[in-house]
């Protein structure tokens, strides 16, 4: 099995108890994934997230085809960091870690994700034509995002 790894960092000019208030509600979530992926949240949410939660989300990542995805947060500590893990979906492993870092001027957000896609040999190539570029382009959209509804 072969895991690949993306790490992101963006600084945007709020608190870290901002940042985290934001990130930390997965209802959230749609609003900075790009639209055509149709991302839907399935299933009811707490308001506060915590560790061994579950979130369970609809989205057609490819060709209109439609994936059910169940993750949950498996380490917490609050204003600092959360891990997700993929409990059923479309990778064979994805582990996502987001860190928070109070700045002076704001706070910086690192994302770490490990993951990996299943058949082998065939996970491998649609990594290369499709999956990694994909993921780059949701990293992408979600940084402007950030950064038009954090501007000030």
């Amino acid at each position: 099995m072969r895991i690949y790894k993306m790490k992101t960092t963006q600084q945007l000019p709020i608190s870290v108890s901002e940042a985290w208030s934001f990130f930390s509600s997965a209802g959230n979530l749609s609003s900075i994934t790009p639209p055509w992926m149709k991302f839907e949240v399935t299933g009811h949410l707490p308001e506060n997230m915590y560790p061994g939660m579950l979130a369970t989300y609809r989205l057609k990542p490819l060709l209109g085809v439609s994936l059910s995805w169940v993750t949950e947060i498996t380490h917490m500590v609050e204003n600092k960091y959360f891990i997700d893990e993929q409990r059923f979906g479309p990778y064979r492993f994805w582990h996502h870690q987001h860190h928070f870092k109070e700045l002076e001027d704001g706070v910086e957000m690192t994302d770490i994700v490990h993951y990996a896609l299943p058949y082998a040999m065939l996970g491998r190539l649609v990594h290369r034509i499709n999956v990694e570029k994909k993921l780059n382009e949701i990293f992408r959209y979600r940084y402007k995002k950030l950064e038009e509804m954090f501007k000030q």
